[in-house]
């Protein structure tokens, strides 16, 4: 099946020149094109159209971060009444009663992630259920991985991360051209994360 995303701007790498009014041909996992929206749909007719308005298309964010945030952090569910944000684990590891364990909190870190439009993590993972965790997910690991300018916070916000490329796997984001809100993360051609 083809699926066919249009973006008000299209930005494929940080060398290339953005395309205005742009889009993304996803073939499976694959990327089968890229360019202006009107010769794409003209040429593909059949495919599944997408459209987010007002939005710019870029390569997903890698998570410097990745291993700290899912092996060293809980990710509070919000049923849990204990907020929010991410604590660090005492040393002991996850406390009795918190939900799901060290594995439904990297799943909700995870959920986290892709909602920034995260496509890559650091990793190595040394604890089992974190890794089947990230192995579900879709996300790809790099290891080892240095960030391009030095992090002054822990956030869920990555980096930018690498190229779009017809043949490539097909791992993007779509934001909103003025809040900067991630609408959309997709990882080898699905949508796995969709805002508002």
């Amino acid at each position: 099946m083809l699926t066919l995303h249009r973006v008000t701007l299209l930005i494929t790498s940080d060398t290339a020149p953005p395309i205005l009014d742009g889009a993304v041909l996803v073939r499976g996992d694959r990327i089968a094109a890229l360019g202006p929206y009107v010769e794409l749909a003209a040429a593909h007719p059949q495919a599944r159209l997408r459209e987010w308005t007002g939005a710019r298309l870029t390569p997903g964010q890698a998570q410097p971060c990745g291993a700290l945030l899912l092996e060293r952090h809980y990710h509070p569910d919000p049923r849990e009444g204990l907020g929010v944000e991410p604590r660090p684990l005492p040393p002991g590891g996850v406390e009795a009663g918190w939900y799901g364990g060290l594995g439904g909190s990297a799943r909700r870190g995870l959920q986290l992630m892709l909602r920034h439009g995260t496509t890559a993590l650091a990793g190595p993972f040394e604890r089992p259920e974190v890794r089947a965790a990230v192995s579900r997910s879709g996300l790809r690991v790099l290891t080892p991985f240095e960030p391009s300018h030095a992090l002054n916070t822990l956030a869920f916000e990555g980096v930018p991360y690498g190229a779009l490329t017809v043949d490539g796997r097909a791992d993007f984001a779509i934001f909103d051209r003025g809040t900067g809100e991630c609408l959309g993360t997709v990882l080898a051609g699905r949508l796995v994360f969709r805002g508002r």
